[in-house]
């Protein structure tokens, strides 16, 4: 009998006959291998257990131990047994897709109505009663007319038209014993028994393949875990989300609003905007010494500044489209096609270079109507955008000072933060030389700051390669905010130039940059973040004067001015009402500092200071509370 050698991790080589399956060579290893194997990689490819090995190769098993690649086949594992328990409780159902996602998995189905709680509770106990008769998974491959007309046969047309997609005449099936089986290429656990720590969360509409024109269908969104504590901590996290959800408290602190007429746009209410303002000045206040200049751009563009920038024909079905007397125009989904007509509307030297362009005016995007969430999926938002127009040789500078004021923002918020490099993306503009000299300058800068990084292959922009920070909340969720975008090909399809040293004409290189992101989904960040109760410095009112009597109002009103005049934003609450139901309110507004003013205040210029956290701080003079709430709000704290 021929045989193959098996390299392991670690070095070492094993002999197996020809046709081995990969599992027995977990086996031959140890058995508390082969029970903790879910798949295997082998050379470069994750496979079942089950596959047969025909050649030499490199073989690595994926346990609980390996992390992310392997809770991603487990949860696609978890996504089949759900689609095999809601088609044992509903025969009528439609099967769609059901991938993993970052936090669990969701399974998409066409039914005669939407699911109730009362199905998903059926669902999970049918899965758990699944998971407990340790059925095998078993791949099979089948001829592709043949895979059709099983689905067909089972009613299925949706699977028969991701079959009809698939290429080759041959398909992959999965079959969780002869309870369900799935069009899929795998690869997935042996048996439904490895699935120890799952939960169905909630539903939702959805539409075959993100369409609306397409088939309606239900959407089942679940998760899962190696083990029950992690599910546990996971859930608590949840619900720890569902107290912090933005759009919820957003409502209760009276920060905005919205409304049907205007779908995916926001009402920003008074200290609403105050939170908008503190954060525009603030990030202006951070980039007027750095040489910035703030620009106000207009809204709307003709057809034509789209089709030279490319974004017609890559960006088109994101734009909101407007027509006025016969001609095509776009409200602006980003600003930087703009301010390339700004910079091309002077002769420009070396000299002037880096020019650096900020904008916090309006952008639209056409965002569908089923994906808009609050503050984080809009239709109308502004960015803290800017444009930097560089010489080549000045860009692992610009770059390395990008970097610094990205660090510098995100300490002043106390958040953390990783980094991802964005690479070149399947359709691009410009050729793939240019490409590669862009992604190699971002990896030059971002050596040189000694920044931490990942790739991520493919997921650059049309027009270059990106630098994209995410953030990490109070209670570990991951945001996408900051992006640095290098670009060569909007300065080439507008004919930018600037006069060099040399006296010749050359190319400037454009720098994209944005921080916060947008201020809609920044805002919505903090306040999951700080919960709701932001640092002084941030609070839209920083502090309450509440009068103990009527008598002591006209002290109270003192106390204000004298705060206001300093620069605090103050309210007097002088409503004639109980001092613990006015205390109790300015909790709820989750207002920082509650000074409470009554006879021994007045005599002594002072105020009681109540902390919205601390409680009672006892007594302090007017002087000292506004010189300590200075020092705080400067401290950023």
């Amino acid at each position: 009998m021929s045989q193959v050698t098996v390299t392991l991790p670690d070095g070492s080589t094993r002999s197996v006959p020809t046709d081995t399956p990969v599992g027995a060579v977990a086996e031959s290893i140890s058995p508390r291998l082969a029970k903790a194997a879910l798949a295997a990689t082998v050379g470069d490819c994750i496979v079942d257990l089950s596959h047969r090995l025909k050649s030499n190769t490199s073989v690595r098993f994926l346990t609980a131990k390996d992390g992310p690649e392997a809770l991603r086949l487990y949860r696609h594992s978890t996504a089949h047994l759900l689609a095999a328990a809601v088609t044992s409780l509903f025969p009528e159902a439609q099967c769609g897709i059901g991938p993993p996602t970052e936090d669990g998995f969701f399974y998409d189905f066409v039914v005669n109505r939407p699911f109730v709680p009362e199905d998903l509770e059926a669902i999970e106990t049918k899965m758990r009663e699944l998971a407990s008769r340790n059925l095998a998974y078993e791949r099979k491959i089948m001829n592709k007319s043949e895979a059709k007309k099983y689905f067909a046969d089972r009613g299925e047309p949706l699977k028969v038209e991701l079959v009809e997609e698939k290429g080759g005449p041959e398909v992959s099936c999965y079959t969780i014993d002869d309870v369900f089986m799935d069009f899929c290429t795998g690869p997935h656990v042996p048996t439904s028994g490895a699935l120890k720590a799952f939960r169905v969360l909630n539903s939702s509409n959805a539409y075959w393949k993100g369409d609306a024109n397409n088939q309606p269908m239900q959407r089942i969104y679940g998760t899962a875990f190696f083990t029950e504590k992690d599910l546990k901590v996971y859930l608590t996290r949840l619900e720890e989300a569902k107290k912090r959800d933005h759009r919820k408290l957003g409502r209760e602190l009276s920060l905005f609003t919205f409304h049907p007429w205007a779908p995916g746009a926001t009402f920003w209410l008074a200290a609403g905007t105050t939170l908008w303002n503190q954060l525009a000045d603030y990030m202006r206040a951070l980039l007027f010494p750095e040489g910035y200049v703030e620009l106000r751009t207009p809204l709307v563009y003709n057809k034509q500044l789209w089709e030279t920038s490319g974004h017609w024909e890559h960006y088109n079905e994101n734009m909101l489209l407007v027509e006025s007397e016969g001609e095509a125009y776009s409200l602006k989904p980003m600003n930087c096609p703009g301010h390339m007509l700004v910079f091309a509307s002077e002769v420009r030297s070396y000299r002037d270079l880096p020019i650096r362009y900020h904008d916090q005016s309006v952008l639209h995007r056409n965002e569908a109507s089923g994906v808009l969430a609050g503050l984080t999926r809009a239709r109308q938002f502004c960015q803290d955008d800017a444009h930097c127009f560089v010489t080549r040789e000045q860009i692992a500078d610009e770059v390395e000072l990008l970097l610094k004021l990205v660090q510098k923002v995100y300490s002043d918020f106390q958040l953390q933060f990783s980094v991802e490099l964005s690479t070149r993306p399947e359709t691009f503009l410009g050729n793939a030389d240019t490409w590669d000299q862009a992604e190699a300058q971002l990896k030059q800068a971002l050596d040189g700051a000694d920044q931490e990084y990942r790739i991520a292959e493919g997921e650059g922009n049309f027009y270059g390669p990106k630098i994209d920070f995410h953030v990490v909340d109070a209670i570990g969720r991951n945001w996408q905010c900051a992006t640095i975008q290098l670009d060569y090909q909007l300065p080439e399809r507008f004919q930018l130039k600037y006069i060099g040293e040399d006296n010749a004409e050359h190319r400037p290189v454009v720098i994209h940059r944005a921080i916060f992101g947008s201020f809609e989904r920044f805002i919505a960040l903090l306040i999951e973040h700080y919960a709701g109760a932001f640092p002084l410095w941030l609070a839209p009112i920083q502090a309450i004067v509440v009068p103990i009597a009527d008598r002591h109002g006209e002290y109270a009103k003192s106390v204000a001015t004298r705060l206001q005049d300093a620069g605090l934003r103050v309210e007097v609450d002088a409503r004639q009402e109980k001092m613990g139901y006015k205390i109790r309110s300015a909790q709820l507004r989750k207002v920082p500092y509650m000074l409470v003013t009554g006879d021994r205040e007045a005599a002594d210029e002072a105020v009681a200071v109540r902390h919205r956290t601390d409680g009672d701080r006892g007594a302090s003079s007017l002087d000292e509370f506004i010189e300590d709430a200075l020092d705080e709000v400067n401290r950023r704290l």
